[in-house]
């Protein structure tokens, strides 16, 4: 449960921006003392409790008590801040009240005992004068303790609400750059020398014999291009646009590589509205085609499938090849980019699995259900 009390301290990075977290809670707390015995002594002054001439013998009274409810009653409200700071502030509450009145108790019984002891009053009128202070204490504890809980209790929250904004603005300038990364990664396979001559050269071939087919393969790469440059940087696609991009790219490879590169999208219609990252894909498509139909003469096969169960999504792409490893693939990598932003995006619930099956290399996303 969200608003449940949190059973550890927060984390060094929270820590980081509250101001006061660097200061020992005794030094914080030395204001606190002669403030509440000034308040008190103005009090006692304006309603004809106590004459100007007594006021300094008050002050000192005032004094002692102060110095013996305060820390405590501080001391055991921060404690409960601490470990119940994401608590609403409506159930932090009762539980300030009870540590204040606890404190005020505790602290008015010492400060008979203590002024007993400077002689202040006989032996006999100890209850007398511990019936006398113990409401006003705690009238005044619950005051001051309420008030500065309240604005302490408020501030953390602030603070916590700003670090998880910070987190948020920081995850998403990360989310940007590796997309941007995919985006230019994309548009420089599309321009590259290599790709776009052998692209041009086969609708070149086209354009005599199946000038309709030329005309398709032009609009195909612009269709690349156009989806490279305008991906949204914090966003999703659904799977029908991404395949629709993974088609056109393989149409075009179709006809550069002729009846070599054979593939099939086995993917169910059902499974057309899930989101995925924009390039993810086409991005394993892509390499399945730079890494095993470039680099051998023989035919390839390649088949995209898709599952999807009450928890997760599983998009496959299946090759002939002869394999890789995950653990040989480098950050700027288009797959090591793409791994980054599964995890980004999805956290544990997004990963890039590979594995050998039935001689095939099967480079799979899986994405959680409800996309």
């Amino acid at each position: 449960m969200k608003d449940a009390c949190l059973s550890t301290t927060p984390t060094a990075t929270a820590e980081e921006i509250r101001p006061d977290s660097r200061i020992p809670l005794g030094i914080r707390l030395l204001w606190i003392i002669p403030a509440v015995a000034v308040f008190c002594l103005v009090l006692f002054l304006s309603i004809g409790q106590t004459k100007l001439s007594q006021s300094a013998l008050q002050f000192a009274v005032i004094l002692v008590y102060s110095a013996l409810i305060a820390p405590p009653a501080a001391f055991v409200c921060s404690w409960i801040g601490h470990r119940c700071y994401t608590k609403k502030l409506r159930y932090l509450i009762p539980l300030f009240t009870l540590a204040l009145v606890a404190a005020a108790t505790a602290g008015t019984l010492a400060g008979v005992l203590v002024l007993r002891w400077l002689g202040f009053f006989s032996r006999r009128e100890y209850w007398n004068e511990f019936r006398d202070s113990w409401l006003f204490s705690i009238v005044i504890t619950l005051v001051a303790g309420l008030s500065i809980t309240v604005f302490e209790t408020l501030r953390s929250q602030l603070q916590a609400a700003t670090l998880e904004a910070r987190t948020r603005q920081m995850e998403q300038e990360r989310a940007y750059k590796l997309l941007a990364e995919a985006q230019l990664a994309s548009l420089e396979s599309r321009i590259h020398p290599h790709f776009l001559f052998n692209t041009l050269n086969s609708v070149a071939s086209l354009i005599p014999t199946d000038p309709a087919r030329a005309e398709q393969m032009v609009e195909k790469l612009a269709s690349l291009l156009r989806f490279s440059l305008n991906a949204q940087p914090n966003g999703l696609v659904p799977l029908d646009q991404e395949l629709k991009i993974v088609r056109d790219y393989l149409d075009i490879q179709s006809v550069r590589f002729g009846n070599r590169l054979r593939y099939r999208i086995l993917v169910p219609e059902a499974l057309n509205s899930v989101r995925v990252p924009p390039l993810s894909l086409q991005t394993l498509v892509e390499n399945a085609v730079k890494h095993v139909a470039s680099e051998r003469a023989e035919d390839v096969a390649i088949e995209l499938r898709g599952v999807a169960d009450e928890a997760a999504v599983r998009l496959e792409v299946r090759d002939d090849g002869p394999g890789f490893s995950l653990a040989a693939v480098t950050p700027g990598h288009g797959l090591g980019n793409l791994i980054a932003r599964l995890e980004l995006l999805f956290g544990a619930a997004g990963r890039l699995d590979l594995k050998r099956e039935n001689g095939e290399t099967v480079v799979s996303i899986s994405l959680p259900a409800g996309l």
